[in-house]
C-alpha cells in the first residue's frame, strides 16, 4: 500500500476554541503540513479543488507549485480538479507547467465536483454536470497526451491543430478519475483505460464497493486487462492515538463539528453519531491496530493500492501527533502486508 496525505484547505473554527485561522495562516500550514508528510514517509500529498466557504483550496496548481518548490520527492496529487466547470485548455497549461516545475512528480484527478455551488458561479447548469465532465475531461486527456490537436464540441470553441505549452514532463503522466456517487465516473475511467480513487468518505463500504466492482466490471468489458486496473482511496476522516478510548475523546469535537457542515448535510451521511460512523463507515479513528485492521477490511473489498487520509479540521499541533504516530505504527505494517505497484520509482 502507498500513502498519500491530502486536504480540502477547510478553514473552520477550532470547535474547541472557536477561534479561525487567518486565511494566510491555513494556506501556509498546507505547504507545512506536505513537508512534514515527506519528512514522515508518505508517497503523495494532494489538494482538492473548491469554490466558496469556508474552503480556500479555488487554485490547487498555485497550492502546489508552492509545495512542489520546498519538497524533493512527494508526488502531488489534485484531489481533485474540478473539470466539469474548467476549461479543458486552461487546466493543461496550469498543470503541464506544475508537472515540468516539480520534475514529474504530478499525478492529476479529475471529477465533476461534490459542491453544488460550482455550477451557477461559472454559469453552468447543474443538470448537465456529466455531459460537462465526459466533454471536458475527453479533451484534457487528448491535450495533454497529444500534440496538433483538432476538436470540435459542444461547451467550448472549435480547436484547429493546437499544441498547449509547456507539455507535461512526461510523454504519459497518469490521470485519475475520482468517484463517489455515480457509475457515470467509473464508466468514463474504465472506457479510458484509466485508474479510479473512491473518496470513501460519507457512506458506508458497500456504496463504494459497489462503484468499484462497477468499474473493473466495465474495465474487462472494454478490453482491458483485469490486471491493469488500478484503484486508490480515501478515508472519513483519521485520528490514531495509542489506545481507542484516547482517539473517540479526542476526535469526537472534530467530527461533531464535522455534522454541522454543509458538505455532511449535502452528502446525507447515514452515520448520525462518531461510534456509527466507525462501526460503519471508513473513519480510521482508533488505536494503531484497529486502524491497520479497518484499512486491511477494506482493502479486502476494494482492492486499493493506495490510501488517502486528510487531517483537515484537527488543530495543527494535534494533527502532526496523528500523523506521526500514523506513519510510525501503521504504515509500515500495512506496507508489508498490502503490496502496490504504485510510486515504484
Amino acid at each position: 500500500m502507498k500513502f498519500g496525505l491530502f486536504s480540502l484547505v477547510a478553514n473552520h473554527p477550532d470547535p474547541t476554541t472557536g477561534a479561525t485561522p487567518t486565511q494566510h495562516e491555513r494556506l501556509r500550514r498546507v505547504v507545512d503540513e506536505a513537508i512534514f508528510a515527506e519528512e514522515l514517509g508518505f508517497d503523495a500529498y494532494g489538494v482538492g479543488e473548491r469554490h466558496g466557504e469556508p474552503f480556500l483550496s479555488s487554485a490547487p496548481p498555485v497550492i502546489l507549485a508552492a509545495v512542489a518548490e520546498r519538497t524533493k520527492r512527494v508526488r502531488l496529487l489534485t484531489t481533485l480538479t474540478v473539470i466539469s466547470v474548467l476549461d479543458p485548455v486552461r487546466v493543461a497549461e496550469d498543470y503541464a507547467t506544475l508537472d515540468q516545475l516539480s520534475g514529474g512528480r504530478l499525478e492529476l484527478m479529475i471529477g465533476k465536483g461534490n459542491d453544488p455551488r460550482h455550477f451557477p458561479l461559472f454559469g453552468l447548469e447543474e443538470d448537465r454536470q456529466w455531459e460537462y465532465q465526459a466533454e471536458k475531461f475527453a479533451l484534457l486527456r487528448r491535450l495533454f497526451l497529444e500534440e496538433g490537436v483538432t476538436w470540435e464540441g459542444e461547451f467550448r470553441a472549435p480547436l484547429t491543430d493546437v499544441t498547449t505549452q509547456p507539455r507535461p514532463f512526461h510523454a504519459r503522466p497518469r490521470i485519475w478519475h475520482g468517484s463517489a456517487s455515480s457509475t457515470e465516473s467509473t464508466e468514463l475511467a474504465a472506457k479510458f483505460g484509466d485508474p479510479l480513487f473512491t473518496a470513501n468518505g460519507f457512506h458506508p463500504k458497500k456504496k463504494y464497493a459497489d462503484l468499484i466492482d462497477h468499474y473493473r466490471r466495465r474495465w474487462a468489458e472494454y478490453g482491458h486487462d483485469p490486471a491493469d486496473a488500478l484503484v486508490g482511496s480515501g478515508a472519513g476522516g483519521l485520528y490514531v492515538a495509542k489506545t481507542s478510548q484516547e482517539a473517540l475523546d479526542g476526535y469526537r469535537p472534530y467530527f461533531e463539528a464535522l455534522m454541522k457542515t454543509p458538505a455532511y448535510q449535502h452528502n446525507k451521511s447515514e452515520f448520525a453519531t462518531l461510534e456509527d460512523k466507525i462501526a460503519g463507515g471508513s473513519a480510521l479513528v482508533g488505536s494503531p491496530e484497529q486502524v491497520i485492521d479497518k484499512i486491511g477490511d477494506y482493502h479486502a473489498s476494494f482492492g486499493h493500492e493506495v490510501q488517502a487520509v486528510s487531517v483537515d479540521g484537527l488543530k495543527a499541533g494535534e494533527a502532526r501527533d496523528v500523523l506521526e504516530l500514523f506513519a510510525a505504527d501503521v504504515v509500515p505494517i500495512v506496507r508489508k502486508e498490502l503490496p502496490s505497484r504504485v510510486w515504484e520509482s
